[in-house]
């Protein structure tokens, strides 16, 4: 039988240092940051070896309580964690900044995008507004704490049927309080931006979220936070929204003003 002990009160996002009490083992597990550090692991060696098996993890001071309390077996029976977060809570739960990343032409085939193109792409903003709704206001109440969000949309020209939906909302996202930029693939190509679209929040978690090839999105996200691996991403970002052009001022390509050798 295992029980959950407790885990890091100061951690605010998805990941968390905890401890699990095993009674059957009389041990217990401990969750924390993996250590690499080459110093650190040559300082450690010194007092004892480390077994094939084993692994060495961080801890902060604020779990030292759990730890006592696994140890002894004196804590709450039945407690459980928060669980794995959702992606709109942990949005909710930023501090100071969001960017999201979007590089696909096709998404998942809202009942709203087919009306618009069986009404000949006609904009009826009365039903946009509506559609836009809960977005505007989930993003109001992240924004009115003072946390900026931007959207950078890398997109292929002449736009798909899709992005020129996508386009036509915008207004309404950026009513919203978003920042919106967009940059041609043309542009782009250049740029080494990792393959999944992805969100950045405060610049620490990544979550990257996946679709089917369809564009139809598939609710999947793979959550980063280390360091090493979440620095490029937002050094991939920044690279894209200072390339890209501002909402108000980007006039796409339109279909069949190319030039012949543009393709």
């Amino acid at each position: 039988m295992v029980d959950f002990v407790g885990g890091d009160p100061n951690s605010a996002q998805l990941e968390c240092p905890a401890v699990w009490r095993d009674d059957e083992t009389r041990g217990f597990y401990l969750q924390g940051k993996l250590v690499t550090d080459p110093e650190v692991m040559a300082r450690l060696a010194q007092d004892v070896p480390r077994g094939v098996d084993e692994a060495v993890v961080w801890q902060p001071d604020r779990l030292a309580s759990a730890l006592r309390d696994a140890a002894t077996g004196e804590y709450e029976k039945g407690r459980t964690g928060h669980g794995k977060k959702a992606l709109e809570t942990l949005i909710r739960e930023a501090r100071h900044s969001v960017v999201h990343l979007e590089q696909r032409d096709e998404y998942s085939a809202e009942p709203e995008y087919l009306g618009w193109l069986e009404a000949g792409k006609r904009t009826d903003l009365r039903a946009m507004g509506a559609y836009m709704a809960p977005w505007k206001e989930f993003v109001g109440e992240v924004t009115a704490k003072g946390v900026v969000m931007r959207r950078a949309r890398i997109v292929s020209e002449p736009l798909s049927d899709y992005i020129e939906w996508e386009h036509a909302l915008t207004e309404f996202n950026v009513e919203a309080g978003e920042q919106v930029r967009w940059l041609s693939r043309r542009d782009a190509y250049d740029l080494l931006t990792p393959t999944a679209d992805f969100y950045v929040i405060d610049s620490q978690l990544v979550a990257f979220n996946f679709n089917a090839g369809d564009g139809t999105s598939l609710r999947e996200y793979e959550y980063v936070s280390d360091p090493v691996r979440v620095g490029p991403v937002v050094a991939s970002f920044e690279q894209v929204w200072n390339r890209a052009v501002d909402h108000a001022d980007y006039k796409p390509a339109r279909r069949g003003l190319l030039s012949p050798d543009a393709t």
